[in-house]
């Protein structure tokens, strides 16, 4: 693809990036096949291909509209067509870029604003969840029926002895996921433990910034990842293996520290580092490990890839192969590929469109009549709970006794 980016633009290093990723793409049209939102709204300009060329003229100097951000706003990230494409365009990475750009020439409605601005100033802080998770329960009594079931069922607290290893890694908590699915880092520091490794939770690590990023506050999320880098970096110092992340949409954003702060003079480098040492769950645990734990017994399950696992991270069939060794059936699920829906902040966004992908993806799933639904998310944990005719968790509390 031939391009004409503004010169200004040009000389910055992400209008060089967003030109080398312009010209990667071919215009071939295969990612339009696979994305979610095109199927949906059968729009060229809700499709990746469309995208890219908006992104393009954006960038060009042509005039952006709220139509414009609109579309853009549309997309899911869910990755798909990088999966699907032959060339390798990073999508992702041109995404964030047009979207940031676009959201500086064109001004948001109030309501919209206003919107946004809470979600950034709520969901990483823990405490604040925590305590409007409160708030919820002792209202949902007096709430519509559809609203109660988007609260997440309490949790009983998985207990555990902690216990000192050799072996020793760091776990992301996580913003939302303290308050909301305690259980799921809490299994995986006792399933860890039983395999001898001592979990480490950074006290000043904070949310992965990952929610602020994709919103376009560029620079406010840029400091949530000095702040983790900050907080993980004397344990990385003193031989941590690993850093553990149960939530995929936190795993594929820490993988794109060395990424996001490739220019920063003093956070380059133990970013790459950092980025080098982030592994999902899946990727620190090995078949032998599940078949030591068991569990299994050939109980009937569907699994969801999170397009974060599937498409962000690449490890597509790694739970499986797992969830496989430790003795669970899997039921077959149609168009596993597609995304759920839920997105980060999508499904609050852009609830519509959440919607109907919930549905399709809850038809697939419970299809073959499975006991429950396992992920590796919480954001599709929670949004497909809240409609699910059976249970949906974390994968890894499978490993826990009840």
């Amino acid at each position: 693809m031939q391009t004409k980016l503004l010169p200004d633009l040009l000389a910055t290093p992400h209008g060089q990036e967003a030109d080398r990723i312009l010209r990667s793409c071919v215009h071939c049209g295969f990612c339009t096949a696979t994305c979610p939102t095109y199927q949906l709204l059968g729009d060229e300009l809700d499709g990746p291909r469309g995208r890219i060329y908006e992104i393009k003229l954006a960038l060009e100097g042509e005039r952006v509209s709220r139509r414009t951000q609109s579309h853009l706003d549309r997309c899911l990230t869910c990755l798909n067509c990088e999966t699907t494409c032959p060339s390798g365009v990073q999508y992702h990475r041109l995404l964030d870029i047009g979207r940031s750009y676009v959201d500086e020439q064109v001004a948001r409605p109030l309501p919209q604003k206003i919107l946004r601005w809470l979600l950034r100033k709520i969901l990483p802080h823990t405490r604040r969840v925590t305590a409007l998770l409160k708030m919820g329960y002792a209202l949902q009594p007096l709430m519509p029926a559809a609203l109660a079931r988007k609260l997440p069922a309490k949790q009983l607290p998985v207990s555990h002895q902690p216990a000192q290893h050799t072996r020793k890694m760091l776990l992301l908590a996580g913003c939302v996921q303290p308050a909301m699915t305690p259980r799921t880092n809490q299994a995986t520091a006792l399933v860890l433990n039983k395999l001898g490794i001592e979990v480490i939770e950074a006290a000043k690590a904070t949310c992965c910034g990952a929610l602020s990023h994709h919103l376009s506050a560029t620079e406010e999320a840029r400091g949530y990842m000095r702040k983790n880098i900050d907080a993980w970096w004397p344990h990385i110092e003193q031989g941590a293996e690993a850093i553990v992340i149960t939530a995929s949409g936190c795993g594929a954003m820490v993988k794109e520290y060395a990424h996001l702060l490739q220019h920063d003079p003093y956070y380059a480098e133990k970013a790459t580092r950092v980025s080098a040492l982030a592994k999902d769950l899946s990727e620190v645990l090995s078949e032998d490990d599940m078949r030591q734990l068991g569990h299994g017994k050939q109980r009937s399950i569907a699994f969801h890839p999170p397009c974060t696992l599937q498409h962000a991270q690449k490890l597509n069939g790694r739970v499986e192969r797992l969830l496989l060794a430790a003795g669970y059936k899997l039921q077959p699920v149609t168009d596993s590929h597609l995304c759920c829906g839920s997105a980060g902040s999508y499904s609050i966004l852009q609830p519509a469109i959440a919607n109907q992908l919930k549905q399709r993806k809850l038809d697939n799933l419970q299809a073959g009549k499975p006991e429950l639904i396992v992920t590796a998310n919480i954001g599709c944990q929670l949004h497909l709970q809240s409609e699910a005719a059976v249970p949906v968790k974390h994968w890894i509390e499978l490993f826990v006794d009840e």
